[in-house]
């Protein structure tokens, strides 16, 4: 137990190299709420492992060998009712491993050359539900990648117009309180017409709901 008397968070480490597994595991000890409960040393070990211990958290490396890291969040997220928040780690900034990893369903993206701050940072983060990514930059990242659409999904037509309205204001960016500001409606109302949404397009979450935005044709890219 932690001094605030709640368990600490459990994590699974993923990672081919065990120096970098090592390295995470001693930052990440060193935090009363901080627990490695697991070790992978690939994606194909990762899946099974994640669905056996049910961690709060996966610090999943992009590149490994048998399944890469992109492909073990998608397996883990589709095959858990309730998954884990997947942190997507990598040595490479690239846009596309990034959006691919938010499509797969990861929580956020980090890069192995953060400081320990940072890192531990992001755990707490995204174990209580936020991402690690701001909304305009996933709406960047949306437009940027998301594939054409031929005609809109069909959730599109599902949509009540407020939720419409709701849908477009987050894949702007705007969070709650602003959608709320904007629309003259309630922060309650909001919320409710949010998890709407997110029933609607069946999205885990906001940065789901944003990119079923562009890639379902309701917001255009560009």
């Amino acid at each position: 137990m932690t001094a605030a008397g709640r368990p600490p968070l459990r994590l699974v480490l993923a990672d081919d190299e065990r120096m970098v597994r090592t390295a995470l595991r001693v930052i990440l000890e060193a935090e009363p709420d901080l627990e490695v409960v697991g070790e992978a040393a690939s994606g194909s070990e990762a899946v099974p492992l994640v669905r056996s211990l049910a961690p709060d958290v996966v610090l999943m490396d992009v590149r490994m060998p048998e399944i890469d890291g992109i492909r073990a969040t998608e397996q883990i997220v589709a095959g858990m009712a309730e998954p884990p928040r997947i942190v997507v780690v990598t040595t490479f900034e690239n846009d596309a491993y990034v959006y691919d990893a938010l499509r797969a369903g990861a929580a956020g993206f980090l890069l192995k050359r953060a400081d320990p701050d940072e890192l531990i940072g992001a755990v707490r983060l995204v174990a209580r539900g936020d991402c690690l990514l701001f909304p305009a930059a996933v709406r960047s990242l949306a437009a940027s990648h998301a594939p054409g659409a031929a005609g809109p999904a069909a959730w599109v037509s599902r949509l009540t117009d407020r939720e419409a309205d709701v849908l477009r204001l987050m894949a702007t960016g705007l969070s709650n309180h602003e959608i709320s500001e904007r629309l003259g409606v309630g922060p309650q109302t909001v919320k409710s017409h949010v998890a709407a949404v997110l029933s609607k397009t069946g999205s885990r979450d906001r940065t789901q709901a944003v990119i079923a935005a562009y890639e379902g044709g309701f917001m255009k890219k560009g």
